[in-house]
């Protein structure tokens, strides 16, 4: 049985998903600080932990960096904070994901099995399919079916593995730049963009409409599967949010979605 840490300073909500966690088999900790929540943890190692960042005694950020000395359980904050800069902070600090106050159960249930899939062991899955094209990260190779192969430079193949290997999974700038370039890139973003934008143009039909490698602006990148890539991925997301990625890939009346105006490499 999968145990899930639930930590929030507010009765209702850590009582509503007590309730709703153990009626769909989950077996639920709770705390309502953070000192608390660390104690639990430490003598119930969970499965999963979903953490609010605004405890009575310690920041959620301070939180998650005592459970990540020990623990890689996914960690899912639940937050009333919609500011970037305090997503992103969690984000680097060690959480695997973010949603925000107030939040639909079926959203969040559907994040919590995507983390407990990715958190599992998996067999190694050396080929992703983007459309027309076969990534092949054992052989490194960019298969296109009606054309030569499409060559990468290390780094591009670098940035490209570490997002193909997180489907769904929003990675942070800090994240991805510690480790494509190092700790001491922390500030480089303008080398992330730049080969952001160039991994657009050789993968995506429409760089400046990316369909597979996405923006979350001031947050991050995210490699966002089609449907079928994402089933074999084991990535689930909440029916609106599939619904408003169609609505993206296809734009107004019927033509290739995005946000216009806006410079390729942002996007």
């Amino acid at each position: 049985m999968t145990r899930v840490l639930v930590v929030d300073d507010e009765p209702q909500i850590l009582r509503a998903l007590r309730i709703n966690l153990r009626v769909r088999g989950y077996e639920v900790d709770t705390a309502a600080t953070g000192g608390q929540a660390l104690e639990v943890a430490g003598h119930h190692p969970p499965d999963l932990v979903i953490l609010d960042l605004g405890l009575p005694d310690l920041d959620g950020v301070e939180v998650i960096g005592g459970l990540r000395g020990w623990t890689s359980a996914p960690i899912i904050v639940l937050s009333g904070r919609a500011d970037s800069t305090d997503k992103v902070k969690a984000l680097d600090a060690g959480a695997d994901d973010y949603v925000t106050k107030p939040f639909g159960m079926d959203e969040l249930l559907a994040r919590m099995r995507a983390a407990i899939r990715r958190a599992a062991p998996a067999e190694e899955t050396p080929q992703v399919r983007l459309g027309g094209l076969v990534i092949d990260l054992a052989a490194k190779r960019v298969i296109r079916q009606d054309g030569p192969d499409i060559r990468l430079t290390p780094t591009e193949w670098h940035l490209l593995e570490v997002l193909l290997r997180h489907p769904g999974k929003l990675m942070s700038q800090r994240q991805l730049l510690a480790e494509v370039w190092g700790p001491g890139y922390a500030d480089a973003t303008g080398n992330l963009r730049l080969y952001m934008t160039q991994l657009r143009r050789k993968l995506e039909p429409d760089p400046a409409r990316p369909r597979w490698l996405l923006t979350e602006p001031g947050m991050g990148y995210r490699y966002q599967p089609d449907e079928d890539e994402r089933q074999e991925a084991g990535v689930s997301l909440p029916r609106q949010q599939r619904l408003d990625h169609r609505r993206k890939s296809r734009g107004p009346e019927g033509a290739p979605g995005g946000r216009p105006g806006a410079p390729a490499g942002e996007r």
